[in-house]
């Protein structure tokens, strides 16, 4: 499957000089989102898993598809003030402030090994702040899986400096 001719490009998104990659297309197209799917479940087939975490709010579409094909629970890494029971979070700094992930207190159990997800990893920072936030639960984050990879950004060589596998299923240049 050729992801790149189902990843719709947006000039000049959500400022000028950026080109939005926007996976609405390919989760639109079923063979092209089934495809995915099971070329992010691939690298982690037998391995074992106990649950998914998938980071807001692409990373919920996937991260639960991914969940279902390896028959594990799964784990929403949520914006601030989104979970309605108690949390612990991580804030992340953003280009311009400060941000932060939460996860409820009790949806990771000390030693359970964790898949990361999300549609796409850019600089690093939310995925970053999601590693800290599932390994202060006490998970195991095994790796993380992204359809997309912006490797001039440098976001998945700073998950791979802490010692995660990062795979992507297609690379774009620039961003």
């Amino acid at each position: 499957m050729d992801f790149k001719s189902v990843i719709r490009a947006i000039p000049d998104y959500p400022k000028p000089g950026i080109i939005f990659r926007d996976i609405t297309t390919l989760l639109g197209h079923a063979r092209a989102f089934r495809a995915a799917v099971d070329q992010m479940v691939q690298p982690y087939a037998g391995l074992k898993i106990d649950k998914v975490a998938g980071l807001e709010a692409r990373g919920f579409i996937l991260g639960g598809a991914v969940a279902h094909q390896l028959s594990v629970g799964f784990v929403p890494v949520r914006k601030k003030g989104k979970l309605p029971h108690t949390v612990i979070g991580e804030d992340y700094e953003l280009e311009y402030g400060q941000d932060r992930v939460e996860i409820h207190i009790d949806a990771i159990e000390k030693g359970e090994r964790v898949l990361l997800v999300d549609d796409l990893i850019a600089t690093g920072g939310t995925a970053f702040a999601g590693i800290k936030l599932l390994e202060r639960a006490g998970a195991h984050v095994i790796g993380c899986s992204f359809v997309i990879d912006l490797p001039e950004l440098g976001g998945a060589d700073k998950l791979r400096a802490l010692g995660k596998p990062v795979t992507s299923l297609v690379a774009f240049e620039g961003h």
